[in-house]
């Protein structure tokens, strides 16, 4: 890359950044409950999930949360940071989307397994349905680890008021 090219760049990217740091917002706009399966390992998945606001546009959202597998085998752990796209806006009766993260994972007695607690990339494609003006209902996949965990959820969000 030439040092002109690279001029160019820096002066493009500080016109750009100021409109884009104008749309990010960061503040707890609601949160979620879910439970589902795990259909690796059979076990229940009980969760949770804050949505704390959105980078760049009012549609990518990010989500950390926390979850728990027990029943089969020694009980998980999980952690996740996600960023996920939503398709549609806040208000329409369905909003499906998609999305990628990271995930730290662990299990009863971690410290005796040399791999554990481990990172893990995670996918997420779902859907919110409206249930009251701050309520939806959610139906969510996610794959873990290059697919090694695949969790189906069911769940209920509240968003703040519009």
């Amino acid at each position: 890359m030439t040092r002109a090219t690279a001029w160019r760049l820096a002066v493009a990217a500080l016109l750009v950044a100021p409109a884009a740091a104008a749309q990010t917002r960061i503040a707890l706009d609601g949160f979620g409950v879910r439970a589902g399966v795990d259909f690796n390992d059979g076990q229940g998945i009980f969760g949770t999930t804050l949505d704390l606001g959105h980078l760049f546009t009012p549609r990518l959202r990010v989500r950390p949360g926390g979850e728990i597998g027990v029943w089969k085998g020694a009980n998980t752990y999980a952690g996740t940071v996600e960023a996920l796209y939503r398709f549609t806006d806040d208000q329409e009766v369905a909003i499906p989307y998609l999305g990628t993260g990271l995930a730290l994972t662990g299990h009863d007695d971690c410290g005796a397994d040399p791999g554990c607690p481990s990172v893990r990339w995670t996918l997420v494609l779902g859907f919110e349905l409206r249930f009251r003006q701050s309520f939806n209902w959610l139906l969510e996949y996610r794959g873990m680890g290059a697919f090694t965990n695949n969790r189906l959820y069911i769940g209920l969000t509240t968003r703040r008021g519009s």
